[in-house]
This record gives structure tokens, C-alpha cells and sequence, in this order.
């Protein structure tokens, strides 16, 4: 079978984020389209669907390194500060988003509480298992001969 593993983290988000589309529970806030994703930046995200593109990404971080709390997606989603003509410093990402992703994704029943943050439920380890079975062929044909990617 298929897993998460097996199929480069590009494609698999861009796919995930497509199905959670569908979903009514993973949705934007109104607050959204104008909110930073952390204080390094400087302008908000220009893609419209950068809400469910980061929803799928947390949900396969999860995956793969859960179970994780909203403090480890601050430092994910972290970056350098440019702070003029002293030296950049680290800056956590929003826990705001965070968190309201948390949420969602936690309504949807694809992570569930555990002890140290959030796991992935069984139901959103198939989805994403199914995700990634889809995927198989177009990672195959896109490179012949090598199973992996």
C-alpha cells in the first residue's frame, strides 16, 4: 500500500489541499485574506487558497512527525525577521493559524488529542493514504524506473 512516504510532499499537498476543498468544516476565517502568517513577514499570503494549502501541509507534518502541539507549528512556519541593518532573528509563525487549523481539522476527524499535542486519527490516515495511493501513477510516469518518487 501506498503511503505518505512514498510520494514527494509537493505533490501530495497540492492534491490534499484540493480535497479538503470539499470539506465544509476546513474553511477560512474572514480575517484571513488580510492576517500575516507570522510577525517575519511582511505582506499576507497572495495565493487565495493558502488556507487549505497550509491545512494539508499541517496535516502531513502531523503525520509524519506527530504528535505535535501548536507551538512545534510555530517554529515550522517560523522564518528570519529582517529587522534593517541589525542581523535577522528567528521569529515563531502565527499560533492563531495554528491552532484554528488544529480545530478544523480536528472537526473533520482527521486528528484527534493525544498526550504532547494532536495525532492523526484513523480516519485521517486513510484519507491521506488514499490521498497518496491516487498519486501513485503520476509519480510514477513521472519518473520511470525509480519506485520511490
Amino acid at each position: 500500500m501506498t503511503t505518505v512516504y512514498d510520494i514527494p510532499a509537493e505533490l501530495l499537498i497540492r492534491k490534499v489541499a484540493e480535497e479538503l476543498k470539499g470539506k465544509p468544516e476546513i474553511q477560512a476565517p474572514s480575517w484571513a485574506e488580510f492576517v500575516k502568517t507570522g510577525v517575519h513577514k511582511q505582506m499576507p499570503p497572495e495565493n487565495t487558497d493558502w488556507w487549505h494549502i497550509r491545512a494539508a501541509a499541517v496535516l502531513r507534518r502531523v503525520y509524519v512527525d506527530g504528535p505535535l502541539g501548536v507551538e512545534r507549528m510555530r517554529s515550522v512556519y517560523g522564518g528570519a525577521q529582517n529587522r534593517g541593518s541589525r542581523p535577522s532573528r528567528f521569529r515563531k509563525g502565527s499560533g492563531s493559524i495554528a491552532r484554528k487549523i488544529f480545530q478544523q481539522l480536528e472537526a473533520a476527524g482527521f486528528l484527534e488529542k493525544a498526550a504532547g499535542g494532536r495525532q492523526v486519527s484513523p480516519a485521517g490516515r486513510s484519507f491521506l493514504d488514499n490521498v497518496a495511493h491516487g498519486l501513485k501513477p503520476e509519480v510514477a510516469e513521472a519518473a520511470p524506473g525509480i519506485e520511490k518518487y
